[in-house]
């Protein structure tokens, strides 16, 4: 049996990013007291997961490891807007595995570079494999695996665009340009979702960055999921498939009393 971790959208360098201790905010700063609630919180439930759950045979980052310099908010939402410094948060992230075999496919370019690919640098300290669309093969099953997707605006509709994308590989399979996979995995949205038959399985990753962005604050209605997904894929290639999914207590948002 070989065990595959799948998760995204860590958004590290964002004050609600996935972020290990020694990067946390100070929880005396008073403007900052609610985020490093959360950063200490969603680091704990993450690293204590993670170490239950090893060993991994790989480990698959989808996407947004780093969330940039913020520039629509003026850098207001950011830990660091220090390329750098948010690439080491990254790699704590996958260090914490403690697996060799790590994939990354590219995140979105507002987050990760629209004009460089920061995310690179972090395959290269990895010595990780990073593409725009990869395929993994794990006992035989094969996993599509691409950090964007369309997002929905209704609950209803969430799985549809996962959903097409099985029916677009499918199409490429027949001119002989990818390999037919088996699982479809995408991330971007920060919401977990799947859509399968009887021998097909898609799904959109929960995210590890929490809510608490001005975007999804002001701008969206839906909900957030937290956490990630494992696989065990057995040797004659059945598999399954467990998410693990947080409620982080520190973001609950509260009615204002008089």
């Amino acid at each position: 049996m070989k065990r595959v971790l799948l998760m995204g959208d860590p958004h590290c360098g964002h004050l609600a990013g996935l972020t290990s201790p020694e990067f946390q905010s100070h929880p005396e700063d008073e403007t900052l007291s609610k985020f490093a609630a959360i950063q200490a919180e969603s680091w704990a439930w993450y690293f204590e997961t993670v170490q239950s759950l090893r060993p991994f045979a790989l480990v698959v980052l989808n996407g947004d490891a780093v969330d940039g310099k913020g520039p629509k908010s003026g850098g207001t939402e950011q830990l660091t807007t220090d390329r750098t410094r948010q690439i080491a948060m990254a790699r704590r992230v996958v260090e914490a595995t403690e697996c060799g075999n790590v994939l990354m496919t590219f995140g979105t370019g507002y987050h990760t570079g629209d004009d460089e690919d920061w995310e690179m640098v972090l395959a290269r300290e990895l010595d990780a494999k990073i593409g725009s669309h990869e395929w993994a093969e794990v006992n035989g099953v094969v996993f599509d695996l691409k950090h964007h997707i369309g997002s929905s605006s209704i609950p209803h509709g969430r799985a549809t665009a996962i959903a097409r994308d099985r029916l677009w590989n499918l199409l490429w399979v027949e001119r002989d340009e990818q390999p037919k996979a088996q699982v479809y995995v995408r991330s971007h949205v920060h919401y977990f979702q799947y859509v399968g038959g009887p021998d097909w399985l898609a799904m959109t990753l929960p995210a590890l960055q929490a809510a608490g962005t001005k975007y999804g604050g002001r701008r969206m209605s839906g909900t957030v999921d937290y956490g990630f997904v494992t696989f065990d894929v057995q040797d004659d290639g059945g598999y399954s498939w467990q998410p693990h999914l947080a409620r982080i207590e520190s973001q609950r948002a509260r009615a204002f009393t008089v």
